[in-house]
């Protein structure tokens, strides 16, 4: 991959891209196959990233961060998911859907207490907005947070919470006054020690197996009012704002499954002989390898511009969830072309578990599905064109 002229990188830019690239390829790319195989969580790498500064990247370091920008973050993201796509998410979600929400909306005190021991890699954060039947539509949640006095008391039940079986701190969203629709949805910070938080089910997976997702149970949970993060009934706009970040990361997550399934795809085209000649001298082949360097650096541009939209709006408030959305779309329907084009190059052994093309395949579903589903992104970008509600 050659540097962008377009987007030119500052030396502690290609300083924290080479650590993340030497980091993936001399500690997770041992172990990426056999985690995946097992599905058991990777705690000492994961760990290990935290001390290297990844589970924090924009975060001040007063709060346990690496304090760069937006571009850092995607081009470490980008080089670790590049190797293992289920690392990749632990990082992304620690960075993109908690501290990040935290950070945003957050007072100092609970910046204090939930973003640094999770910025600096000590623990693990997650995200908790699906429901078993409240997915694309946020606004149909069930969980509920009744005030009684100084606590919430919280019930209810949260599917796909990805870092759920293993999460210290859990950035939750929950219906505060249910005749409100979107407007009586409140956001807390939740601590996974205290009674009433029960893991459920860990999900089996088809891909990112080694990324750890759960059902979250609150029974009776009891939430200081200081816990919850912004006033009562922000919680639906604390959630998309949070999820426009999220996007620009899973992004990123497809770039890199997408780069990793295209370099091995190339090299097996330049090795493997049919009728005579390497097959990528066939032009069937060549023409893959074409589309698939073309997408893959046409979604580099779109991710690289939505995160300096999200710096922007660090400025001017402003929201970039149009920028988000394309790159997100984009990056994920190209991660699932590449992978489909490499496992087709490959032929049987792109089927085999010998290599690991069959397992970017797998990893590169998940992107056109969760932080909004390919239609939600089409949706989110038709309406800020058309002007639609």
């Amino acid at each position: 991959m050659s540097d962008l002229a377009i987007f030119p990188l500052t030396s502690e830019h290609k300083m924290l891209r080479d650590a993340a690239r030497d980091f993936a390829q001399k500690e997770i790319a041992p172990i990426a196959a056999e985690f995946d195989e097992s599905g058991e969580f990777p705690a000492k790498t994961i760990r290990k990233m935290g001390e290297m500064g990844f589970m924090g990247i924009e975060v001040p370091e007063e709060y346990g961060g690496s304090e760069m920008d937006s571009l850092a973050y995607m081009l470490a993201l980008e080089e670790i998911c590049k190797v293992d796509a289920s690392h990749g998410v632990i990082m992304s979600v620690n960075n993109s859907l908690y501290c990040h929400g935290i950070m945003k909306f957050g007072s100092n005190e609970q910046r204090e207490k939930f973003v640094v021991p999770v910025a600096s890699g000590q623990v693990i954060g997650a995200y908790s907005l699906t429901e078993p039947m409240s997915g694309s539509d946020a606004g149909t949640m069930k969980t509920r947070a009744v005030r009684d006095g100084d606590v919430y008391v919280i019930n209810g039940r949260k599917s796909w919470v990805t870092s759920g079986p293993v999460a210290e701190y859990v950035v939750l969203f929950a219906v505060t006054a249910p005749e409100k629709g979107q407007k009586g949805i409140s956001a807390f910070l939740i601590d996974s020690n205290q009674p009433g938080f029960i893991r459920g089910k860990k999900e089996p997976k088809l891909g990112i197996r080694a990324s750890a997702t759960s059902e979250l149970i609150f029974d009776n949970y009891r939430c200081p009012v200081e816990n919850r993060l912004g006033e009562e009934g922000e919680g639906f706009k604390i959630a998309m704002t949070v999820l426009d970040a999220g996007r620009i990361g899973i992004a990123s997550q497809a770039l890199g499954i997408a780069e990793a399934a295209y370099e091995a795809a190339r090299q097996y085209a330049g090795e493997r002989e049919a009728f005579g000649q390497k097959i990528g001298q066939f032009q069937g082949t060549g023409f893959k390898i074409a589309d698939m360097k073309t997408r893959i650096e046409a979604s580099r541009l779109l991710i690289y511009n939505a995160a300096l939209a999200k710096e922007k709006s660090k400025q001017d408030g402003g929201r970039y969830s149009l920028e988000a959305a394309m790159a997100k779309l984009y990056a994920s329907e190209t991660a699932m072309f590449v992978t489909h084009q490499a496992v087709q190059i490959h032929g049987g052994m792109g089927y085999s578990k010998e290599l690991p093309v069959e397992r970017y395949f797998r990893d590169a579903k998940i992107t056109e599905i969760y932080e909004g589903t390919s239609e939600i992104q089409r949706l989110v970008i038709s309406r800020s064109e058309l002007g639609s509600k």
